[in-house]
C-alpha cells in the first residue's frame, strides 16, 4: 500500500471541543503520524501521514469530528510523503 500525507484545514466549531486530541487518538488507532494545531482564525490545521487507505479513513472522520464539534468545512490536499516519528498536538 502506498504511503501518503494529507494536509487538512477543518473549520466550524472545532476549537475547545477536544478536536485535536480526538484527531490524535483516531490517527494513532490507524497507525498514522503527523500533527494537529489550532489556528488563530478558529480552524484546526492537520497533517496526516501513513498508508493511503488509513489516511482516507481519518480524513472521513475529520468531516464529523468528536461529539461536541460542528464541522462546517474540510479542505485537504495531498502532500509529499514525510516520515513523522509520531502524531503531535500543539
Amino acid at each position: 500500500m502506498a504511503k501518503i500525507c494529507i494536509h487538512v484545514f477543518v473549520s466550524g466549531k472545532v476549537q475547545r471541543v477536544a478536536f485535536r486530541h480526538s484527531t490524535r487518538k483516531t490517527a494513532l488507532a490507524l497507525g498514522l503520524t503527523g500533527w494537529a494545531k489550532n489556528l488563530p482564525d478558529g480552524r484546526v490545521e492537520i497533517m496526516l501521514c501513513g498508508e493511503e487507505d488509513k489516511v482516507h479513513n481519518a480524513l472521513k472522520w475529520l468531516h464529523k469530528g468528536p461529539a461536541l464539534a460542528k464541522v462546517t468545512g474540510v479542505e485537504s490536499s495531498i502532500e509529499d510523503w514525510f516520515n513523522y516519528s509520531r502524531f503531535a498536538v500543539s
